[in-house]
C-alpha cells in the first residue's frame, strides 16, 4: 500500500504552524508564520495555500508531493460537519468563517477543521500518549484550559460539535464572571491567573524569592519563574501551585465521576510542570472515591508542540 501524505495547520493566536506529515505520524517538513503579520482572512488563506505549495514542492524524483488533503485545528468553537468557524475569542476577525469551504475552493484539495483540542487529542491518540486508551480526557493547560473527550476511541464532538470544554466547567459556585459564565476552571488555572496570584500575595507582603528572581519588576514572573521558584522550595510559590493544582482536580473530579475516563492527558506549557503533576495526584485522591482514583491514569501529552499539526494532519488520514 502506497505511502499517503496530508497537512497539517496549527492556528495558533500567536504563531500559525504547518507540516507535511505522513501516515506514521511523521513530520517530513515544516513551516511557521506569525499569525499577527495576517491580517484578515484573504491573507491568511493566501498564507497557507504558498506555505502548503513549498511543503509539497517536487521530490527527487522531480514529482510533487500528492497529499490527501488538509486538516486545521482552531482556537474556538467549530462546527467539524461543515467545517465552520462559529467563533476564534483570541483571534479577532474570524466570527461566522466557513473556513473549509473557502480553502477547499482555493486549493481545491479535501479540507477538515476542528477545535484544536480535539485535534491534538487526534494526534496523541493515533500516535502519542492517547494510543493505548480507548476512553480518555485530553486538556491543554495555558494561557486558558481546552479539553477534549475521547470515547469508545472516538472523539465525542457533541449535539452541535462543541463538547469538551473542560475550561469553562463551574469550580467556583458564584466566582470570577468571564464570557462563558461564572467561576469557570480557566478563570483560575490559566498562565495569566497564576501570575496574578502570586503577585497578589507579593503585594499583600508575603516573603518571596519571586522578587529576587525578577530582579524587582513583577512584570517578568511566569509560570515558569513560580515553578522554578516552587522547586526551589520558596513557600509562596508552593502554595499558588497547590491551589492551582486543588482547582484542576475539582474539575477533573467532576468529569472522572461523569465519564470515568482511563486516563487524563494532559497538554500545554502549565501543563508540563512536574510541581503540578505531584500535587493533582493528591488533590484528585482527596477528591474522588478509591473506587474511581486507582482506576484513573494521569499523563503528560507525549507530541509537544507538534500535536497541533499531527492531529490536523490526522484528520484527512485516518478517512
Amino acid at each position: 500500500m502506497d505511502q499517503r501524505y496530508a497537512v497539517g495547520i496549527d492556528f495558533g493566536g500567536t504563531f500559525t504552524k504547518m507540516a507535511l506529515v505522513d501516515d506514521a505520524g511523521q513530520i517530513l517538513a515544516r513551516r511557521e508564520i506569525p499569525t499577527g503579520t495576517l491580517l484578515d482572512q484573504s491573507a491568511w488563506i493566501d498564507a497557507m495555500a504558498e506555505g502548503i505549495q513549498s511543503l509539497t514542492e517536487p521530490a527527487d524524483d522531480g514529482q510533487p508531493i500528492k497529499i490527501a488533503g488538509v486538516g486545521i485545528g482552531v482556537p474556538g468553537f467549530v462546527d467539524f460537519e461543515r467545517g465552520h468557524i462559529f467563533d476564534l475569542p483570541n483571534v479577532p476577525g474570524w466570527a461566522g468563517v466557513p473556513l473549509a469551504l473557502f480553502m477547499e475552493q482555493r486549493l481545491g484539495l479535501r479540507v477538515r477543521v476542528d477545535n484544536d483540542v480535539n485535534v491534538m487529542a487526534l494526534g496523541e491518540g493515533t500516535f502519542g500518549a492517547g494510543r493505548t486508551y480507548q476512553h480518555a480526557v485530553f486538556m491543554t493547560l495555558g494561557t486558558g484550559v481546552g479539553g477534549a473527550l475521547l470515547i469508545h476511541n472516538r472523539i465525542y464532538r457533541g449535539a452541535y460539535h462543541m463538547a469538551g470544554e473542560i475550561g469553562h466547567m463551574t469550580v467556583d459556585l458564584n466566582g470570577v464572571e468571564s464570557p462563558t459564565g461564572f467561576g469557570g476552571l480557566e478563570q483560575y488555572v490559566g498562565n495569566r491567573r497564576i501570575v496574578e496570584r502570586a503577585i497578589r500575595y507579593l503585594e499583600e507582603g508575603r516573603a518571596s524569592t519571586l522578587d529576587e528572581r525578577c530582579a524587582g519588576d513583577r512584570s517578568r514572573i511566569d509560570p515558569l519563574m513560580i515553578e522554578q521558584a516552587a522547586v526551589a522550595g520558596d513557600a509562596l510559590s508552593i502554595q499558588v501551585y497547590d491551589e492551582v493544582a486543588d482547582y484542576l482536580a475539582a474539575g477533573m473530579a467532576s468529569v472522572t465521576y461523569l465519564l470515568q475516563p482511563q486516563a487524563f492527558i494532559i497538554g500545554g506549557g502549565v501543563g508540563q510542570s512536574a510541581t503540578l503533576y505531584d500535587l493533582l495526584q493528591r488533590h484528585l485522591k482527596r477528591r474522588l472515591s478509591s473506587y474511581f482514583y486507582d482506576r484513573i491514569e494521569i499523563t503528560k501529552a507525549a507530541l509537544g508542540n507538534d500535536a497541533g499539526v499531527i492531529g490536523g494532519a490526522t484528520l484527512v488520514l485516518i478517512e
